[in-house]
């Protein structure tokens, strides 16, 4: 007999509910087979689609924040006016309805119409005649996506050195890599998406230099492309291990799609993976592997998996989560050379495997921008507005660093979420609006069916305070230099991590 899906959750909203059965903030109910979120903000009721645009999170289990609302899983934010996806990592809006009132009763019937945002005019003299970004990623896909979204009439051009067009990169390493999503997933918009808004997207395409004098930049293909502002988004490389047998075929980093597919068809039927390193994207992909039922052996010169970032106790638990599923670590330890599907470690261990993935880092790609005589400190240097020491010439991303005002220091962050909220404010600054990039830097990581929400940015601390139970899977760690919360973890915590960040946004 085949599956039965489960019925819709909540109160019928059509027939209306009373006060007495929306005594709180929201409400979850239905009009037909369709979830539908009743939200209470001040005097307004709001009727929204209950689930979020990018994974489908729960919103009803999220936080509200004035004519806004947060989803618990990786920190989206939708208006309740307009449905919008005002940050990342949500794009498409959220359904939003009619909302009628009846006597003591709430009614929601019927959808309403896309309200479009609202958007500031703005003098034609400062507005630029074509846009060009440099680099295929987050940051790229989510300034030129803006720059629709904000009403921008004139040409974009995205040159990409990839193959593919811009992806979801958190799912090489998660469900993708791990079987469980399929590859149609991937593209963050269908290809039709780019000739339908106007787009000119150039895969396959390198960019050499730029000259800013003439506002332009030179393809390797020696194509000269003008530009008014000009957006670099170049990312990171991985790391490559300067060892013997790196350029075998069954070595691979993890970046692109194309890595990932790699690592696919080597894991089919494969008996036995290496992992170099114990980072994030090592850690994901060891777990992937181990959904295909490959034997895992984690390498790392760390003495703890993630230590560095999460801490002692978190890394310790990360550690024993792997080896309940069975990874076997090597810590303390690296490859020194692959001979064939042997690799050799410098303890004098050797492992037979199939596949070898190395995750131990990237660097950022600083090259174009040096070549052109930017700012660089670790990075490419920008301000509150995410503009380098060039005016017309933006940088997000991976290889940004900025004036971040929670930490009071100038930081560079290889995160996902904050390489498409600043691809956002550099496609709203383009366009003159001036708006600082203050938002709290935020990333997660999945390893098996245990999420890690991590906020803030804490490079060092003095003091980890714990709430909760970790091996309990439910806790909330805050990360303290003198007595000052620098950063947040937090595992089934959600709401606690979403008022967390809040309250680092109020504090400025």
């Amino acid at each position: 007999m085949a599956d039965q899906q489960a019925p819709p959750a909540g109160p019928d909203l059509s027939k209306g509910v009373t006060p007495s059965e929306f005594t709180g903030e929201m409400l979850l109910g239905h009009i037909g087979d369709e979830e539908v979120l009743l939200v209470r903000s001040g005097h307004e009721i709001f009727a929204i689609g209950a689930h979020c645009t990018h994974y489908n999170g729960p919103l009803a289990e999220g936080l509200v924040t004035g004519d806004s609302i947060r989803c618990p899983w990786h920190h989206a934010c939708f208006d309740l006016r307009t449905g919008e996806a005002v940050r990342a990592p949500a794009l498409s809006p959220v359904t939003v309805w009619k909302v009628e009132l009846q006597g003591d009763r709430v009614f929601v019937r019927e959808k309403r119409e896309q309200p479009r945002p609202l958007i500031k005019p703005r003098p034609a003299a400062d507005v630029p005649g074509q846009i060009v970004i440099v680099g295929g990623g987050a940051a790229s896909f989510a300034a030129a996506e803006m720059l629709r979204r904000q009403d921008y009439h004139g040409s974009i051009v995205i040159l990409s050195n990839d193959a593919a067009a811009p992806v979801d990169r958190p799912n090489l390493s998660k469900d993708y890599l791990a079987g469980s999503a399929p590859e149609d997933w991937l593209p963050l918009r269908p290809d039709d998406f780019y000739s339908e808004a106007k787009i000119d997207l150039r895969l396959n395409t390198e960019v050499t230099s730029i000259d800013t004098n003439a506002r332009h930049v030179v393809t390797s293909g020696g194509e000269t492309i003008p530009y008014d502002r000009l957006l670099l988004a170049t990312g990171a490389e991985p790391v490559r291990l300067p060892i013997p047998g790196m350029d075998q075929p069954h070595v691979h980093v993890l970046r692109s799609l194309a890595d990932s597919r790699a690592i696919i068809a080597l894991a089919d039927g494969a008996k036995r993976a290496v992992v170099i390193g114990a980072s994030f994207i090592g850690l994901e992909a060891a777990a992937s592997l181990r959904a295909r039922n490959v034997e895992v052996h984690v390498v790392g010169l760390e003495q703890r998996p993630m230590e560095r970032v999460l801490g002692p106790e978190l890394g310790d638990f990360v550690r024993a989560l792997h080896e309940e599923h069975g990874v076997i670590f090597h810590l303390g330890d690296t490859v020194t050379a692959i001979d064939g599907k042997r690799a050799t470690l410098t303890s004098g261990t050797v492992i037979e495997a199939d596949v070898v993935v190395v995750g131990v880092g990237v660097r950022p790609r600083l090259g174009l921008a040096e070549k052109a005589g930017l700012a660089i400190d670790r990075g490419v240097t920008v301000n509150a507005y995410l503009e380098t020491s060039v005016p017309g010439i933006y940088a997000a991303g991976d290889i940004a660093r900025w004036p971040d005002p929670h930490s009071g220091e100038n930081i560079r962050v290889e995160h996902w979420v904050v390489a498409e909220r600043q691809g956002q404010t550099a496609a709203r600054n383009m366009l003159g609006q001036r708006q600082p990039f203050d938002t709290v830097p935020f990333f997660w990581s999945q390893h098996y069916d245990v999420p890690i929400n991590y906020i803030g940015y804490a490079e060092k601390w003095d003091e980890i305070t714990v709430d909760g139970d970790i091996a309990g899977r439910d806790c909330l760690l805050q990360y303290k230099q003198n007595g000052r919360v620098l950063a947040v973890a937090s595992i089934y915590r959600d709401v606690a991590n979403l008022k967390a960040e809040l309250a680092m946004e109020k504090a400025l």
